[in-house]
């Protein structure tokens, strides 16, 4: 079988990534030719990640090849396209490979429908609200990364569809044996993200009056005024597990909006598979992964943060049981390696 992967982004793009590339080895492992072609360049993903404007030429650069590789998906067996062939523009392609009887599968682990249909502008909103809707319509199947998309493909009229959550490589998650001098408290994310962070720095006012722990941000680099008892740290592929399995606490403080209820709660899913229990705020898919009292805590006030961090950092014991409890629900239920075959099951169909 040939298999052609439309994705957004080269690896170096988390969604891409995590919901494309490290499937790849496992695929070809089981004799499926792998071909991808990314939309956006390496330069734009580059000025992305930087907070630089990208010209209107490379985009347009990047549209083009797109279309390009459009004449060449009848040399495969499989078309997976990430989201959508076009932001931000009409779902006139998809529905021309459908047209071709090109039943092409449509990955989402994000609400991106409300680019449109809850975009301030009114054109866009207008024009594009029902887009995704239609690219969801036209696909031979939709794999959703929660219940929230899901559902908004059912609601669409999709005639297939896969809850797939994201999911890590268990065998490249381990759990930390040694013990800090300091209780961690950990995040990771993006600058995108870090406003979550900033929501809840009142938590940590009043926590680092009381207690000597740290805060390690991963992959957001903005002061926000809380001293030395937080340490910013650059993200990179290859040492983000490391770095996880040093906290002894993961958080994912969320705000509640639609746009919320898309997210696939993988930092979640990042610090169980390093055995670390977790607090994260009662929204979305976070209800489903945590498990109260289990592998951790949902909280919704600051005053709920404030206790449930408490019981954490007082209680060793109770962070290496909730931890333990954590890695064995990644295992069963958030791994490749629980997932790998309902995915050539869904390539198979």
């Amino acid at each position: 079988m040939k298999v052609l992967y439309l994705t957004k982004y080269s690896r170096n793009g988390a969604s891409s990534r995590l919901r494309s590339y490290q499937f790849f080895p496992f695929l070809q492992s089981e004799g499926i030719e792998v071909a991808v072609s990314p939309l956006f360049s390496e330069k734009y993903l580059i000025d992305l990640y930087s907070g630089k404007k990208t010209s209107a030429v490379t985009v347009l650069k990047c549209y083009w090849n797109r279309f390009l590789v459009l004449f060449t998906v009848f040399r495969y067996d499989k078309i997976v396209i990430e989201k959508e062939l076009f932001p931000y523009f009409f779902s006139w392609f998809e529905r021309i490979l459908l047209f071709l009887n090109v039943k092409y599968i449509v990955d989402y682990d994000d609400a991106i429908f409300h680019n449109y249909d809850l975009s301030r502008s009114r054109l866009l909103s207008f024009f594009l609200k029902n887009k995704i809707d239609n690219v969801m319509r036209y696909s031979g199947c939709v794999v959703a990364g929660n219940n929230y998309l899901a559902k908004r493909a059912n609601d669409a009229g999709a005639k297939n569809i896969v809850l797939q959550p994201t999911v890590i490589d268990i065998e490249k998650y381990f759990v930390q044996k040694d013990v800090n001098d300091k209780v961690v408290i950990g995040w990771i994310g993006s600058p995108t993200t870090f406003k979550y962070i900033k929501n809840i720095r009142a938590v940590f006012v009043e926590l680092f009056d009381k207690y000597d722990v740290e805060l390690h941000i991963i992959g957001a680099k903005e002061d926000i005024g809380l001293g030395s008892k937080v340490k910013y740290i650059p993200w990179t592929e290859a040492h983000e597990v490391d770095l996880i399995s040093k906290f002894d606490i993961g958080i994912m403080p969320l705000e509640n909006t639609p746009w919320e209820l898309g997210k696939c709660s993988y930092k979640l899913i990042q610090y169980m598979g390093c055995g670390v229990p977790v607090i994260a705020s009662a929204v979305g898919m976070n209800k489903e992964v945590v498990k109260e009292g289990e592998n951790g805590f949902l909280v919704t006030t600051h005053e709920q943060w404030l206790e449930k961090l408490i019981v954490l950092i007082q209680n060793q014991e109770l962070r290496k049981q909730l931890g333990k409890k954590g890695r064995a629900i990644v295992e069963e239920h958030y791994s490749i390696q629980s997932k790998i075959t309902p995915l050539i099951t869904i390539l198979n169909s």
